[in-house]
């Protein structure tokens, strides 16, 4: 991946924070790396390397700076200018693929062979598969040890390092420091936000202390119309939205909690998590991440949808508009085909029915979560009429769920977006508008453009669906984020 050096520069010397996470700096004197907006003295040009990633610049002999964090750095977008194989072998690093099954079994669930995966992720990311998963992992485990007050043995696990004696070599190597002496550090510091003591809920009651995290992004970013989004699609006795904060009930494996999302500081969205196991708390970022697109770049994709005169309005009155995407793809799933021919009400109500008759009951005394969503094995045998949809209709969910339950659809990433779109379309009652709308929101696809969908037709004026693609094709490689612009600007429509 090339970097011009002169707008690197450039960047670095204004401590710009629209560059922060697209590049990082790699100071040659101190061997330390640095992003754009490092508080410290800039060093000379001469004594800087520019890297893609913080991968990169760990494996070139760069250990990470303590004043800037490159940890706490916007996410480097996935799919920004790398393949589609790149950005799905991103997505199961981050869910730990790596960590038990190694690199040959990566490059399998992603059909391709490990030699040429490890090429596309050097020419791409200027570091091989192991370095950026070995880099992520350090990384992380330095927010856990700054930002929680977690223990470093349960952090050791939730970063995968296996064992202390891995947990603090790597500390040790990288940062000169064990866990233990980085953690005091961060206490000690008057910017310290240590966080994970008990506090009271919304309802009054003591609850588990919530661990927290500030999970940033790249401004601008239209928090409100994220909400307004998810909001009436809010799945009754799973999710919930109310006072701008959004909250969820999660299961990861026998395990079950909630979390709860909303604004914090300028950059960054504030989470925090109830859950039994500690060692998924990454797994768990990992995937609220992605319901915001915290990784997006809209500097770049709001420039290019902006170049088209039909857009362009939206695109100023809203910068900085999100792809809402799903803690769940089969959960999105069941909640798209239960959409079909029917109002977002409809469908809200009906998925509400679902949970209540399927769904897991769930302990906690946050308001409005009452279950967590049914698995696929037990919707694959469900009497789903009961809830009252039409006959044709349950069987289309069972089907799916079958699918998803034997591993012929998958959301984690592993499946092409192509074959994932043939095999949702070969199941009886998914046409082409569900598949795009699953991958758009399940699968987190930024080209996805459901284009025979009635709203994006009557917003832009066009009589059906092969003109619609025909004129969507300038917005390639961001249709998805043109659908919402679309979609929004129809609701800000009716509003005004």
């Amino acid at each position: 991946m090339d970097l011009d050096r002169t707008t690197c520069r450039r960047a670095r010397l204004a401590r710009d924070a629209r560059f922060d996470g697209r590049f990082f700096i790699g100071v040659k004197t101190t061997r330390v790396f640095c992003r754009p907006i490092c508080p410290a003295v800039p060093p000379q040009e001469r004594n800087v390397e520019y890297f893609p990633t913080a991968a990169a610049a760990a494996e070139a002999g760069f250990r990470a700076c303590l004043r800037c964090r490159p940890e706490c750095a916007p996410g480097t977008p996935a799919w920004a200018g790398a393949p589609t194989t790149v950005a799905r072998a991103l997505r199961l690093i981050g869910e730990g693929a790596l960590e038990g099954d190694g690199l040959d079994r990566l490059a399998v669930r992603l059909g391709i062979g490990a030699r040429h995966l490890r090429r596309l992720f050097v020419e791409h990311l200027g570091a091989s598969p192991i370095a950026v998963a070995q880099t992520r992992r350090l990384l992380s485990a330095k927010r856990l040890i700054d930002e929680t007050d977690m223990p470093l043995t349960a952090i050791a696990m939730a970063a995968g390092y296996g064992s202390i004696r891995r947990f603090n070599a790597a500390f040790l190597a990288s940062y000169g420091r064990s866990p233990r002496e980085l953690r005091q550090a961060a206490v000690r510091s008057p910017k310290s936000e240590v966080r994970g003591r008990r506090r009271t809920s919304d309802t009054g009651h003591r609850t588990r202390p919530p661990y927290s995290f500030q999970l940033r992004y790249r401004p601008p970013f239209d928090w409100d119309a994220l909400l307004a989004f998810l909001a009436p699609r809010a799945i009754p006795g799973v999710e919930a939205v109310e006072a701008a904060v959004y909250r969820r009930s999660i299961e990861i494996g026998a395990h079950r909690g909630w979390l709860e999302v909303a604004a914090g500081k300028p950059g960054g969205l504030r989470l925090a998590i109830a859950f039994p196991e500690s060692r998924e708390m990454l797994r768990i970022v990992s995937r609220v991440r992605r319901i915001f697109d915290l990784d997006a770049d809209p500097m770049i994709i709001d420039g290019h949808l902006a170049a088209d005169p039909l857009l362009a309005p939206l695109v100023r009155r809203r910068p900085g508009l999100r792809v809402p995407g799903a803690w769940d793809g089969f959960e999105l799933g069941v909640r798209a085909v239960l959409g079909q021919q029917v109002s977002v009400a409809a469908a809200t109500t009906l998925a509400g029915r679902l949970v209540a008759r399927f769904g897991r009951p769930l302990a906690t005394e946050v308001t409005g979560l009452t279950h967590t969503f049914p698995a696929p094995a037990d919707v694959a045998s469900a009497r789903v009429e009961e809830i009252g949809v039409p006959a044709k209709r349950a069987e289309t969910i069972r089907c799916f769920a079958t699918a998803v339950a034997r591993g012929a659809v998958s959301f984690d990433g592993s499946m092409d977006p192509t074959a994932f779109r043939d095999v949702l379309r070969e199941l009886p009652g998914v046409g082409e508008w569900t598949a795009e709308y699953m991958a758009l929101r399940g699968l987190g696809d930024p080209d996805a453009f459901p284009s025979g969908d009635l709203g994006l037709l009557r917003a832009t004026g066009i009589r059906n669906a092969r003109a619609l693609n025909a004129r969507a094709q300038a917005w390639r490689p961001w249709r998805a984020y043109a659908a919402l612009h679309l979609w929004q600007g129809a609701r800000d429509g009716r509003r005004g």
